[in-house]
């Protein structure tokens, strides 16, 4: 219990940093920064273009090929509209839980792992346990790419990367990738008396979403499917839509994004080339009979591929040996985790403490059980390393 007092003063400090994904991470950065210092491990920070965001990397033990990485972001999502009980960037305990933005997604895995940094100094490794904590996965792993670019300049060949999202301390070997695009329709204004001589950029918006809908439920319906996951198949969804200015003009704007979710067997691609084409050859065709000028953008705003590593793989089997628990899962959301496997090639899983059905919402928490349970895993997993 002593590590986890320590750990949890950690987490104190750890949230007391508001890290929203809009702001700077430099603060909890730094302080990561200076208390591996203390214990002689050099950190290399990378920042990004504006200097105002950075990824930390550090290797503890020889820095040789072989070992595991630690890995986790420190960015949280915003807590604007939420109503909380306690200021979210102050870590309240009540009854055995603990209250903070960050708490389970997923500054807990954090401040474990820097709650163990003195024993695995003590410790003759024979592999390096590298750390890897990244800025704005939040917003669609944009930071961690700079870091992994690092990392495979190093030639480290790492045999193991763990991911500690909330997972309740469960195995998870999947989720799905990610495309998602904001797409404007440029239309033409007119008086809405002379409706028919405009193009409704509405009407047209409409069309597009009414066939990405279609495009979802034939994918229900033909798959590919994949009985691992809550929803088995890939999915293609419209999340926000706006447009108009008042009823008696017809709207020259409308603006909406829209998301595919896709299993590892799937290929997102196939499915924008039959958007894109719809949009090019029956929407734009369609439009442009009544005005050149109209038009129809599709712009990416979010790129991730999803994780998928056999549930046979010899690590996956050693950190299910470590928990004592034969079982694993793929879950709904999306990590970092794809792009550790796909960019480095490197064998990753998703595990860490916490729940996911906490994560993101007003009173955030993380049960002290799941930081007790977190702990005696990365005990385990240092000893056998």
């Amino acid at each position: 219990m002593q590590s986890e007092k320590k750990a949890i003063e950690l987490l104190k400090i750890l949230v007391s940093f508001d890290t929203t994904s809009f702001k700077s991470n430099l603060d909890l950065i730094k302080f990561i920064e200076d208390y591996l210092d203390k214990h002689q491990i050099k950190s290399e920070l990378i920042y990004d273009e504006t200097k105002s965001k950075a990824n930390l990397f550090a290797t503890i033990g020889q820095n040789k090929t072989g070992g595991i990485i630690l890995s986790g972001h420190t960015d949280v999502v915003p807590v604007k509209n939420q109503t909380w009980n306690t200021d979210p960037f102050i870590l309240t305990q009540k009854d055995q839980k603990l209250f903070g933005r960050g708490s389970s997604d997923m500054k807990g895995f954090i401040a474990l792992v820097l709650s163990r940094i003195e024993t695995i100094k003590k410790l003759n490794l024979s592999k390096p346990i590298h750390l890897a904590f990244s800025y704005d996965e939040e917003i669609g792993c944009v930071g961690v790419h700079s870091l992994l670019e690092e990392i495979e300049k190093k030639s480290l060949k790492p045999e193991l990367c763990i991911v500690g999202e909330p997972t309740s301390m469960e195995v998870v070997i999947g989720h799905k990738g990610k495309y998602a695009y904001e797409v404007k329709v440029n239309g033409f204004s007119c008086h809405s008396g002379q409706a028919p001589y405009g193009v409704n950029a509405i009407n047209y918006a409409s069309k597009l979403i009414n066939f990405i809908e279609k495009l979802s439920n034939e994918k229900s319906i033909n798959g590919p499917f994949d009985e691992d996951y809550e929803i088995p198949y890939t999915t293609l969804h419209t999340g926000t839509i706006k447009g108009g200015t008042i009823l008696n003009i017809v709207p020259n704007l409308c603006e909406f994004d829209f998301e595919i979710r896709y299993l590892d067997k799937d290929d997102p691609k196939i499915l924008m080339d039959k958007i894109i084409n719809y949009s090019e050859n029956t929407l734009l065709k369609d439009m442009h009979n009544i005005s050149k000028k109209t038009n129809i953008e599709l712009n990416e705003k979010i790129n991730y591929p999803g994780l998928e590593i056999d549930s046979k793989n010899t690590e996956v089997i050693k950190i299910k040996d470590i928990l004592k628990n034969s079982k694993h899962k793929k879950v709904i959301f999306g990590t970092e985790g794809g792009l550790f496997k796909k960019k480095l090639n490197i064998p990753t899983i998703v595990c860490g403490p916490g729940s996911i059905d906490q994560a993101h919402k007003s009173n955030e928490y993380i049960d002290i059980e799941q930081m007790i349970k977190g702990g005696e895993f990365l005990d385990k997993l240092i000893k056998n390393i």
